[in-house]
């Protein structure tokens, strides 16, 4: 039976898990902080640390490796620039060093690009404008050198976030569970995503795992929409009005350090999801899907 470690127990890395553990997989994910009802066997793992890494792969043994570590806030990142490729690079090194040798996904981002193009394919060049994307982009180095690996650029991931979380980091879910209470939400109107549903992350990264996957892929979904359009789209499914909607510029809010354009397309992705029978929903859909699991 093969055997996973994911590296990042957060929102991203918990669904690599279930994924994988729903297709007979044995997935062990590692974190430095332990998880309340994990969907696999957690380790404690200090990623930065070279011998807290050797440790965890020698216990695991793993088959493969799944990198999504953080930290992942990028303001956070913005505010601690050298303490964020510190932890991005060290994480990155560290992993493939102590496991030579396994098939390795590095979950990157779309905020490798500055934001400048509307669209971003595998062949376009990374500028980053913000230290999230910076740090990612030397932790894709690393692994860019690492034999048989895949890095795996996705754009905005979003689904279902615990409601007393009490810090959400997909904008989804902070828009529905402010818009749930009847609370304003404030949303630019000028900075635009092509959404992914965190299920269909899940699907693409195992069936990368899987093999046959090209060393640089882009996952986007299928629509380019700005971030005030889709929360008026979570208030419609919600039944609420749209006026609770704030739409503001980019630069007036949270979102001053996101690119303009956070949107990926790909020249690879339609043959690696036929390869594998898999697709990537919309945003209509997904957000449709996520209202009725959690009405």
């Amino acid at each position: 039976m093969t055997r996973t470690l994911i590296v990042g127990s957060g929102f991203v890395g918990r669904a690599v898990a279930t994924r994988l553990a729903a297709s007979g997989d044995r997935p062990v994910l590692a974190s430095r902080h332990p998880l309340t009802a994990p969907p696999a066997p957690w380790v404690a793992l200090d990623a930065a640390d070279a011998r807290s890494c050797a440790r965890v792969v020698e216990q695991v043994r793993p088959d493969r490796l799944v990198l999504v570590h953080g930290p992942s806030d990028v303001t956070w990142c913005e505010a601690n620039p050298e303490r964020a490729a510190d932890l991005h690079t060290a994480a990155a090194a560290n992993l493939t060093a102590a496991a030579p040798g396994c098939r390795t996904v590095l979950i990157s981002t779309d905020n490798v690009f500055d934001g400048s193009s509307p669209a971003n394919d595998e062949n376009a060049p990374t500028t980053p404008a913000n230290a999230y994307g910076r740090a990612k982009l030397r932790a894709e180095r690393i692994v860019g050198r690492t034999p048989g690996a895949t890095v795996l650029r996705v754009s905005l991931i979003y689904g279902w976030e615990p409601a007393d979380a009490g810090k959400w980091l997909n904008f989804f879910s902070a828009c529905a569970h402010s818009l749930r209470r009847g609370e304003p939400v404030e949303a630019p109107d000028d900075q635009w995503t092509t959404p992914v549903l965190v299920e269909d992350v899940a699907a693409v990264t195992a069936g990368a795992l899987a093999g046959a996957a090209p060393p640089l892929l882009h996952l986007g979904g299928p629509d380019r929409i700005s971030r005030a359009a889709w929360a008026e789209a979570v208030a419609d499914g919600l039944g609420v009005p749209r006026s609770l909607v704030r739409k503001v510029p980019k630069a007036a809010g949270r979102y001053a350090s996101r690119p303009t354009n956070t949107c990926l397309t790909s020249d690879r992705l339609a043959g690696f999801l036929a390869a594998h029978g898999l697709r990537v929903r919309g945003v209509a859909e997904g957000t449709r899907a996520l209202l009725e699991d959690n009405p």
